[in-house]
């Protein structure tokens, strides 16, 4: 039966993105899937998902009729089958990585809410308003202070789960505001983040896609 990924359209499943990179990363073999989860067929074809995951999301995989549900849980998953390195062997770098996955897993979503994944290929990009920009500005600080504590290539020191989950809210903010001088190592990281090649393969084909056009973008009904 093998390994199959159960994944969504590049250019707005974020979910899956996360967890088909961790399985990339590790360099563990699979099939891959792809549910269409574009609006009006989303439903329909989620409610198949239903049938063998309880969410009825996307991603799930399927480990030889071993169903594992979550995108977080796949994620450790693929770290744990594969070589055990995308989480720090410290304690506490390892607490503050799963902190910024778990983090982003409930409420980061919360932080400039229009501004989805997949807004980030829309060609006519939204001005944002002073209040996005402080919230983003916030995030950033955040970012630094923490790349500067770790003193590594990326987030927590070594590549990691951490810099897998934050990916598409990188892509989505970077998108719309990028960082600038006041945050250089933060600058850096994305640089660095978004040229990894399994990275920079999923955005190109997701670039390549006709945009999936999502209500409240520009405050529209």
């Amino acid at each position: 039966m093998g390994r199959i990924l159960y994944s969504g359209n590049r250019n707005a499943s974020s979910w899956a993105f996360r967890a088909w990179l961790a399985l990339k990363e590790q360099n563990i073999p699979f099939r891959e899937e792809i549910v269409d989860i574009r609006r009006p067929q989303r439903w329909q074809n989620l409610e198949g998902i239903g049938e063998f995951s309880p969410p009825a999301a996307v991603p799930v995989l399927d480990d030889d009729g071993y169903i594992i549900f979550d995108s977080l849980a796949i994620m450790e998953y693929a770290n744990e089958l594969g070589n055990n390195d995308l989480l720090p062997d410290d304690i506490q770098a390892r607490a503050k990585a799963r902190a910024f996955s778990a983090w982003q897993h409930s409420t980061f979503g919360r932080v400039c809410p229009c501004l989805s994944f997949e807004s980030a290929f829309y060609p006519d990009k939204k001005s944002l308003s002073d209040d996005e920009k402080r919230e983003i500005e916030k995030v950033y600080s955040i970012w630094e202070g923490t790349i500067e504590q770790f003193g590594g290539d990326y987030l927590i020191g070594n590549y990691s789960l951490a810099d897998i989950m934050l990916v598409p809210s990188v892509v989505r903010f970077s998108s719309h505001h990028q960082p600038d001088h006041r945050w250089p190592k933060t600058e850096t990281w994305f640089s660095r983040l978004l040229d990894r090649p399994f990275v920079r393969e999923w955005l190109d084909e997701a670039s390549r896609l006709e945009p999936v056009y999502l209500p409240g973008y520009r405050n529209d009904p």
